[in-house]
């Protein structure tokens, strides 16, 4: 009877020396528990209000993923100086890696894909309309190496980076194959 009552004094007090430090823990560190994570307490505070902006009721990517691409128009002026330094920005940001910093499709990243990506200053892409830029940027080139990004990257920056892809034009040693038109 006696070891019973003590090892019953050991364990309580074990036990009560750690309950000790983990309330020591969760008072004094700059990290609480999970418990005292907003993920737990929702509603302790009120619900911040929704920009009404947010959720779109007209548009939206699923207007841009059915339009057809002939029928889209890019709401930037590819003229806009701003436009196509932000588009830059933009391509310089998630494009690089692959169609590279000559935009020649020999990127770090594009190196290891069979077909190499495309030299996007070529005759074909200068030609493209936007629209099928557009769609081909964002919703991938089904069979070919160019991944869907309409989840990674906005609709505007996406418009952007077309405005800036035109701003290059076609490369010196293409004009001949251009056709005249």
């Amino acid at each position: 009877m006696k070891r019973v009552l003590i090892l019953g004094a050991v364990v309580a007090v074990v036990l009560s020396t750690a309950w000790g430090l983990i309330t020591v823990y969760d008072y004094n560190m700059k990290y609480g528990r999970m418990w005292e994570t907003p993920a737990i307490k929702p509603y302790e505070e009120p619900i911040p209000l929704m920009d009404s902006r947010i959720v779109p009721f007209t548009g939206g990517e699923a207007f841009y993923r059915n339009a057809r691409p002939d029928e889209l128009v890019s709401p930037f002026s590819a003229e806009d100086p701003d436009t196509v330094a932000l588009g830059r920005k933009g391509y310089f940001t998630y494009c690089v890696q692959c169609h590279g910093k000559h935009h020649d499709g020999r990127g770090t990243v594009g190196q290891s894909f069979s077909p190499l990506p495309g030299d996007l200053r070529s005759a074909r892409v200068q030609q493209l309309p936007d629209g099928f830029l557009f769609k081909e940027i964002s919703y991938g080139i089904p069979g070919g190496r160019q991944p869907a990004l309409d989840t990674t990257v906005q609709v505007e920056d996406r418009w952007r980076i077309i405005a800036y892809i035109k701003s290059l034009s076609v490369r010196k040693n293409e004009l001949a194959a251009v056709p005249s038109q």
